[in-house]
């Protein structure tokens, strides 16, 4: 097989990859009864380049003190990330049918003593990048190879814990951090440059000693080189990747509508939802 065969059918499976885990969301949501659609639809693509191309992984040995450690910051979309960990067996497939229910591991945010794969229990924005720098030194300090990645949301950057956090990232050189944050656009209480400018994202981070990286979060070829380029090339500071997304993405009626931060479809809607994203993204060479 050829290197752009082996790439067109890669970019196929994490196509299919990102498709399920918007349409898990929906059925998840719909157990539910409310949550949080647009914010996982927007990081789809990331969830699945992520943990079927870049991390490593063991889903039979979860506390496996080499992985690759993935913090959820924006801890709103565990949703969407629950199918992911349990289609690679961290646990029963059967755990998302009770789905937020009483006595269910899986609830509206992540909880890292209930969930085999989660690696930090989270909700209140903005903790996540201090608890990957300190995961990041204890891996400086141990020896290990392993790579921290932490999902933040755009909204989130408002929070001054994120700054602190980014200056001690840079004072002690962790090179084995990447920071992404999905730039959709959109916090809870409308855009992100109406309610508090976070722009420019990129100079601000660089400014706080760090390495910046852009790019188009939808397009799933474009994250295949960045993210093998970035794993395979040493580096000498923390990074930060800035994926320009669309929160909703893939639902049109969702794409930056800020009615849809949080709610539920009903089966009606939801089944042309699932229909439309069906249809869906479709994979660029």
């Amino acid at each position: 097989m050829t290197k752009a065969m082996k790439k067109a059918e890669r970019l196929l499976e994490l196509t299919e990859k990102a498709k399920f885990i918007r349409l898990e969301t929906v059925r998840l949501v719909d157990i539910a009864k409310s949550g949080h659609y647009t914010s996982v639809f927007s990081c789809a693509e990331l969830f699945s380049v992520l943990y079927y191309h870049v991390m490593s992984v063991d889903p039979k040995n979860p506390k496996w003190a080499d992985r690759d450690r993935f913090v959820l910051s924006k801890g709103h979309a565990a949703v969407g990330l629950y199918p992911v960990l349990a289609d690679l067996g961290f646990f029963p497939k059967d755990w998302l049918d009770s789905y937020t229910r009483v006595g269910s591991p899986l609830g509206d945010h992540p909880d890292m003593r209930k969930v085999p794969g989660i690696d930090f229990s989270s909700g209140s924005l903005g903790q996540g990048l201090s608890v990957s720098v300190g995961m990041a030194l204890g891996g400086k300090i141990d020896k290990k190879s392993y790579t921290v990645y932490c999902m933040l949301g755009d909204g989130e950057l408002n929070e001054g814990q994120i700054w602190e956090a980014a200056m001690s990232a840079a004072k002690f050189k962790l090179n084995n951090l990447v920071a992404i944050v999905d730039r959709n656009q959109m916090s809870l209480d409308g855009f992100t440059e109406d309610v508090m400018p976070v722009h420019p994202i990129d100079e601000k981070f660089r400014a706080f000693g760090w390495d910046t990286r852009q790019v188009d979060g939808h397009d799933l070829s474009a994250l295949l080189e960045l993210f093998d380029e970035v794993t395979s090339a040493p580096r000498e500071k923390p990074l930060v990747i800035i994926a320009d997304t669309v929160k909703g993405k893939g639902v049109k009626g969702m794409e930056l509508n800020n009615d849809w931060h949080l709610g539920y479809l009903v089966e009606e809607d939801r089944k042309k939802v699932e229909e439309e994203i069906n249809l869906g993204l479709q994979p660029r060479s």
